[in-house]
């Protein structure tokens, strides 16, 4: 072993010489004198303070947390609340409805971006077979044209956080 592993560090070695010089009842049998009473008791509300301590502070945390869970979130957003602003401002520079419709695509596409790196996943099931689980079926109509139970249309897309649904995608579904 070398020195730093021989070593000891200095919390545990006051640690043990306080559980050390600690009186106990059962050493000598007689009762503790006043003084370390007193030490003991003030040891006492020493540990229960700080363990309020840690509660309140735990508390604050946790509260906190549940406060400013979608800080992150609220920053990816603000670039597509500007960007669609910007797009609202277009007409009154130009007449020009393609500026409108482009500042409005790009807007979209910033917003999808953010969603995705949130962690956002579209589903869009239009041919896939029907999976009740990511997908609510509004209708069912018959198709021969597909194979049963197959999406025909998409009525309204869905969505994933982290592989858990979000919101279904709303669907008509073929019939056999």
């Amino acid at each position: 072993m070398t020195e730093d592993e021989n070593t000891v560090p200095e919390e545990t070695v006051d640690n043990e010489e306080q559980a050390d010089s600690a009186p106990s009842i059962e050493e000598d049998g007689a009762c503790p004198s006043e003084d370390e009473m007193e030490a003991l008791k003030d040891q006492l509300l020493r540990t229960v303070a700080e363990s309020e301590n840690i509660r309140r502070r735990a508390s604050r945390d946790v509260e906190n947390a549940h406060k400013y869970a979608n800080e992150k979130l609220l920053e990816d957003l603000l670039p597509v609340l500007d960007s669609l602003e910007k797009a609202l401002e277009l007409p009154n520079q130009s007449d020009d409805a393609k500026a409108v419709l482009e500042g409005i695509e790009i807007s979209l596409r910033i917003f999808r971006e953010t969603l995705e790196r949130g962690g956002v996943l579209v589903v869009d099931p239009l041919g896939e077979p029907f999976d009740p689980s990511r997908h609510e079926a509004l209708a069912m109509v018959p198709n021969e044209e597909v194979e049963p139970n197959s999406v025909i249309e998409v009525v309204q897309k869905g969505y994933l956080l982290n592989e858990r649904v979000v919101r279904a995608a709303r669907v008509i579904v073929s019939a056999a």
